[in-house]
């Protein structure tokens, strides 16, 4: 009886067919960082007031500052109420406003004034402003929410219909309602279609099933690498195009040139020996020996079969088995979670460090390469566990630093945050590392969909933490260090994965207990399987 990580290493760990995999990966992952912080630039704050107008028939010789004069009600330093202004009158003289002045404010009733006359943006198409500010933070859950759903029900659905079709259909929809956002007519259909625009990368997973134990890592993190180029290149499209809606055609329409996927984009062949069909995997296998210009021995392919009665996988099974449960539920779950949070705390709030948030954006997605690349050697040298502890540990005690330092320091306030963001982000990609080796290939997607789901929980929330900030500006800075450093005390529990091979089958988790709990050295050598 062989398997497919047996024929993999025959046909090559990292051979020009996995190389290509990788480059489409990579190709598509830019998409996936455009859109989870283009709002960040569309929602930029604008100086506004209240549409005054009612006075224009009143006051119809006045300038226009003496008109804000009579209509708007001023801050104690001196500058104009941004969202109140004086009770309109329709009876009274411009003299009689000049003499007995007006006194009774409100808030806005027509609307607002900006008179920067910038480009549009998301806050003067939909006055995000006053008490429809808190929408924007809402927006952006919703986002998250969407990303949620999309994790869960797609990842069933990949492990039951396979991983091709689903990263196919995710990459249309991602185009789709991306573009098709652009031309939303309101806040609230442009929050909808934003909640479908579901960036689930699956080709991650469908490439990690194709490289051999050495390569795991190697393929992750150069997915993220492109991740962190979309955001890089998010800085520089949002400084070009100010215009939201030009902004998100930009970002969108290049998702749907990648169109020819449809006839170069491979199955995952130890997908198709857990549902049984061993013929299409096999001639995908030679496939790709053809192309790395390597021969299969036949006696490898003749023993491929599935080792029992192919049998789907569920999400209960995470919980079903308590080896594999004691890991997620109290280990794996939390410390992805507050990983995520700590992330997309840092991520999201990149124009409160007080430097340009161009510039900024730029810095947070180039310093993801390095700590990206970093790990990498990291996860080889010292193994996962260490890896991503040891990156939390101290992501979030820069993060509680950086409440102890004044405000008038932007300088060094963007400093920690940058390293802060180095930490975390590698911190995420060997969570991401972790959680393919951990669950088995019947329902890898499903848990990894379960984790994707914790993730975006931790996303929703994040940008409700930012709204703390009205009680006291360090509120969410230590929330995010703080649940940092306490998941990166809990990685320190879970099973070392380096150098092992992937399960198949969630049967195979039943092993003594000390297979999936015992530390493992982190070996290029080590081929056992995990658990």
């Amino acid at each position: 009886m062989t398997d497919v990580g047996e024929i993999i290493k025959a046909l090559n760990d990292f051979g020009r067919f996995q190389a290509l995999l990788v480059v489409l990966m990579t190709l598509s992952a830019p998409s996936v960082g455009f859109h989870m912080f283009s709002q960040l630039f569309m929602v930029l704050e604008e100086l506004h007031h209240c549409n005054t107008s009612w006075f224009d028939t009143i006051g119809l010789n006045l300038t226009k500052e003496e008109k804000l004069n009579f209509t708007l009600p001023k801050k104690p330093d001196g500058t104009f109420e941004e969202c109140f202004m004086y009770t309109p009158v329709e009876d009274q003289s411009l003299e009689a406003i000049e003499r007995y002045g007006l006194n009774s404010s409100v808030s806005c009733q027509e609307g607002w004034v900006y008179p920067s006359k910038r480009e549009p943006s998301l806050v003067t198409q939909f006055d995000l402003v006053c008490d429809r500010k808190d929408l924007i933070d809402i927006s952006q859950s919703i986002f998250m929410l969407g990303l949620l759903a999309g994790a869960l029900v797609s990842g069933m659905l990949s492990d039951r219909y396979g991983r091709r079709p689903l990263s196919l259909l995710s990459l249309l929809i991602v185009g789709m309602f991306g573009v098709a956002t652009a031309f939303a007519p309101n806040f609230y259909v442009y929050s909808m279609l934003r909640f479908l625009v579901d960036s689930h990368g699956f080709l991650l997973f469908l490439g990690i099933e194709w490289v051999g134990v050495n390569y795991r890592p190697h393929t992750i993190v150069i997915a993220h690498l492109g991740f962190a180029t979309g955001q890089m290149v998010l800085g520089g499209l949002a400084y070009a195009f100010r215009d939201w809606r030009l902004l998100q055609i930009v970002g969108s329409v290049p998702v749907l040139a990648l169109f020819f996927y449809i006839w170069v984009l491979p199955e995952s062949p130890r997908w198709l020996v857990t549902k049984g069909k061993v013929k299409e995997a096999k001639e995908l296998l030679q496939k790709a020996a053809a192309m790395n210009k390597r021969t299969i021995p036949p006696n490898l392919l003749d023993q491929l079969n599935p080792e029992k009665k192919a049998k789907s996988g569920s999400i209960l099974d995470l919980f079903r088995k308590p080896q594999l449960m004691k890991v997620t539920l109290p280990i794996l779950f939390p410390s992805r979670f507050v990983n995520s949070l700590a992330y997309y705390g840092l991520s999201l709030n990149v124009g409160r460090f007080g430097v340009n948030i161009y510039l900024t954006q730029v810095i947070f997605g180039a310093v993801e390469i390095p700590a990206r690349v970093i790990c990498l050697f990291l996860m080889q040298w010292i193994g996962r566990k260490k890896c991503q502890a040891c990156c939390l540990l101290l992501g979030g005690a820069v993060c509680l630093l950086i409440t102890v330092i004044p405000k008038n320091l932007p300088v060094v306030v963007t400093v920690l945050a940058v390293i802060g963001k180095f930490t975390i982000a590698g911190s995420f990609s060997t969570s991401y590392v972790y959680t393919t080796e951990l669950f088995p290939t019947v329902v890898r997607q499903t848990g990894n969909g379960v984790c994707q789901m914790i993730a975006r929980v931790a996303g929703i929330i994040s940008p409700l933490v930012g709204v703390l900030e009205k009680f006291h500006e360090s509120i969410p800075v230590v929330i995010f260090g703080s649940t940092a450093m306490a998941g990166g005390i809990l990685c320190f529990l879970l099973p070392e994965t380096c150098g092992r091979e992937l399960l198949d089958y969630v049967d195979e988790i039943e092993r003594p207990p000390r297979s999936i709990l015992a530390l493992g050295l982190c070996n290029s050598t080590i081929s056992s399987r995990i658990l």
